[in-house]
């Protein structure tokens, strides 16, 4: 059975599932639907579980999300050696990359941020039961710039708190990649929740801006993944404070000789240098670039030189013809030529 059918199956239970629960409150057979369904979804934690039997409106939303943070991932290291494509084969819950590197550290915290955004954007439009709109300051004056609270506000912290109950509950374990796992989910979250957007509508005669209605948005989930980007090739490198007595891993500190600095809420961290991603490693999470297309001139990483790591490229020419010129004749047919041109294609030996 496909991935794709898989899901598709899964998605039709849960939504069975739900619409028992809204006609007829959350009776015995459909906690014990929402158990079955849970327990076959691959990658989930204990904890994780238990979420999923408790809330499995929300389970969706928070898969989309992930899905959201993985789809971006891939969008943003497009051209570069690894570019995310093994994430979200098995499922898109669960550690992915074994080694701690900068290429972990974005997806942990993309996906974070996926689910943030999505839980958000959900209880905003009102697909989820437990939450809606942030009212808690409507009506309430800006002084300073004349405007009040109003409109339907992103519920941001409901978003935040899921996303860190959900995604956070993965990490069990006592070591520093836990601690760096934890660190990169609080920095995606936190990212998303400096960057929240202010909208306003005016009021008034004739278009007037007499009196001024604001309410918050959720950014565009593109522009988190450029900004997350630029904090992946600022990536601190740290290593873990150990507890005098046990010996366990108690915080991270910047990896410099005698600091103690911790690195800050919103940088990314990593504990592990990167491998250079040219031949497929499972170890590392690497699929090598064997079969990449390349740029045969590009000077960036995804030219051929770099994207193939030295061992040369393959040139595939293609034809490719195609009507054009087309002219609508009086009457009444449309007159075209044809076209053609041929294109080289590079991949990676």
């Amino acid at each position: 059975m496909s991935r794709k059918t898989r899901r598709w199956i899964f998605h039709i239970f849960l939504c069975l599932g739900i619409v028992y629960m809204k006609i007829g409150g959350f009776s015995s057979v459909v906690a014990l639907g929402a158990s079955i369904i849970c327990n076959k979804i691959p990658g989930l934690a204990p904890r994780q579980r238990t979420i999923c039997q408790s809330r499995p409106d929300a389970i969706i939303v928070i898969g989309e999300g992930a899905q959201m943070g993985i789809n971006e991932c891939q969008f943003q290291f497009k051209n570069g050696r690894w570019n995310c494509s093994a994430l979200g084969e098995r499922t898109v819950f669960g550690k992915e990359l074994k080694v701690g590197s900068k290429e972990a550290a974005f997806t942990y915290a993309i996906i974070a941020a996926g689910v943030a955004h999505a839980i958000t954007a959900a209880c905003t439009q009102g697909n989820l039961s437990d939450c809606s709109c942030d009212k808690e300051k409507q009506g309430f004056y800006n002084q300073e710039e004349g405007w009040k609270w109003g409109g339907c506000s992103a519920d941001i912290r409901y978003g935040l708190n899921f996303s860190k109950v959900f995604v956070d509950a993965r990490e069990i374990k006592q070591n520093a990649r836990t601690l760096m796992n934890l660190h990169n989910n609080r920095a995606g979250r936190k990212i998303l929740e400096k960057n929240m957007r202010l909208e306003c509508k005016c009021h008034g005669v004739s278009g007037s801006c007499t009196t001024k209605t604001c309410w918050t948005t959720l950014p565009k989930f593109r522009q988190l993944g450029y900004i997350l980007k630029d904090k992946y090739h600022q990536a601190v490198h740290v290593e873990p404070v150990r507890a005098s007595r046990n010996k366990r891993p108690t915080f991270l500190k910047v990896k410099k000789p005698y600091s103690y600095r911790k690195p800050m809420d919103t940088d990314l961290v990593y504990i592990d240098k990167s491998p250079n991603y040219c031949e497929e490693d499972p170890v590392t999470g690497s699929v090598g670039t064997q079969g990449r297309i390349c740029n045969k001139t590009a000077p960036q990483t995804n030219g051929c030189d770099l994207m193939c790591c030295g061992r040369g490229y393959n040139t595939h020419q293609y034809s490719r013809v195609w009507q054009c010129n087309c002219k609508f004749l009086w009457c009444c047919y449309v007159k075209c030529n044809t076209c053609s041109e041929r294109t080289e294609v590079y991949t990676c030996k």
